[in-house]
């Protein structure tokens, strides 16, 4: 078992419970755990970002742009929220635009009078890794939660009685009888 299962077992059930032995199958297609892993990684991301930015921007050449690059890690953190939510795609697809804006902003520190070029040109191909798992994963879980192409159904001749309508009416006061532990003695105008 893993170390989270460990240490939630141990906060977050009674003394009484049974242990948990394994877990089951996950219910999540790896498309899911795909952009659950992106979500994870915008988290670390994003904060790693707003609480250091000096440390980003002197390790590529971009002097300066600290400010951009703690909005840049706000927005990492924006993005991972609605990726682990139901509405995945839109958290993937903040996640690219995001990339893109990452992309562009470290082309510049490219340019051959930047003694960090190196380390530039590497986060320029983290990026564009990081964006093709972003393309994957909103490719993939476009077409897991894909909604039917089928027209939706009619319901509106239906009226939830099988035998109609008027074969029904009175139905539940004939068929229906008081049990004798209901009955009161009286009437409520009685005792009043």
């Amino acid at each position: 078992m893993t170390l989270l299962t460990n240490l939630t077992q141990r906060i977050a059930r009674s003394p009484g419970d049974p242990k948990v032995m394994r877990k089951g199958p996950s219910s999540l297609t790896d498309a899911d755990q795909l952009a659950r892993t992106l979500a994870m990684f915008s988290f670390g991301l994003g904060m790693t970002e707003v609480l250091a930015p000096g440390r980003i921007t002197r390790a590529v050449g971009l002097e300066g742009k600290e400010g951009l690059i703690r909005a840049y890690g706000a927005r990492e953190i924006a993005s991972g929220i609605p990726t682990f939510s139901i509405d995945k795609q839109v958290g993937l697809l903040m996640r690219l635009a995001g990339d893109a804006l990452d992309i562009a902003t470290v082309l510049p520190a490219l340019r051959k009078d930047n003694d960090r070029r190196g380390n530039a040109a590497l986060a320029c191909v983290a990026l564009i890794g990081i964006t093709l798992l972003d393309a994957i994963a909103a490719t993939r879980t476009s077409a897991v939660h894909k909604r039917s192409d089928a027209p939706p159904r009619d319901y509106s001749r239906r009226s939830g009685l099988p035998r109609g309508v008027e074969a029904s009416r009175g139905l539940a006061r004939r068929d229906f009888t008081t049990p004798p532990d209901y009955h009161t003695a009286g009437t409520l105008a009685e005792s009043l």
